[in-house]
């Protein structure tokens, strides 16, 4: 999903800053999409050169101007063309953390199981507020309420998972290191002293 129709998308709800569509972009698709915070800058004023956004300075006492964007007409035409654009056909989980989790293996075993503790705690918050979310969505529309079930449903199963790989990457380790600190036996089934 681009940066630009995500935009567009907030500035339907109305006139934001772009300190605010940073804030909901965060918020809002968090779950399932990656947000380059670095992109919504240049996105804004590329989307104002294509006139698709108007741009309005709001002066602030003892504070910069505000810079506050309106979606224009054209910008809501285009915004309704991709909304009926058939979809992308690859969805990915893009997870960092994922691509280092198949290499453990190759690693420090009491390191993955901290990386995999620190994950637990962030998805353990991530839900926290996902939840305190729960009630406002429930006054929305079904659509954001739908998808802000499958936020709490996606963090919920990630922690399932995580909770379950630390225990049996756990228990592999404790197998192995008991297998490692067992005597050795001689020929004959006799243990070498």
């Amino acid at each position: 999903m681009g940066v630009k129709y995500a935009i567009l998308g907030l500035l339907h709800f109305g006139d934001m800053h772009g300190y605010r569509i940073k804030e909901l972009l965060k918020r809002d698709f968090g779950h399932m999409w990656t947000v380059n915070f670095g992109q919504i800058y240049p996105a804004l004023r590329e989307m104002q050169e294509a006139g698709l956004v108007t741009m309005a300075r709001v002066e602030q006492e003892n504070a910069p101007d505000r810079k506050l964007y309106s979606i224009t007409t054209q910008g809501r035409a285009e915004f309704k063309d991709w909304l009926n654009r058939e979809p992308e056909r690859n969805p990915t989980i893009r997870d960092p953390f994922l691509l280092r989790f198949t290499f453990f293996g190759f690693g420090d075993t009491a390191r993955s199981l901290e990386l995999i503790d620190e994950q637990i705690k962030m998805y353990e918050e991530q839900l926290d507020v996902r939840r305190s979310h729960l009630p406002r969505r429930t006054r929305g529309s079904a659509h954001a309420r739908l998808l802000a079930d499958l936020g709490v449903g996606l963090n919920e199963t990630m922690l399932d998972w995580l909770r379950r790989a630390k225990k049996e990457l756990a228990n592999e380790t404790a197998c192995v290191n008991a297998k490692a600190n067992q005597p050795a036996r001689a020929a004959g089934g006799k243990r070498r002293r």
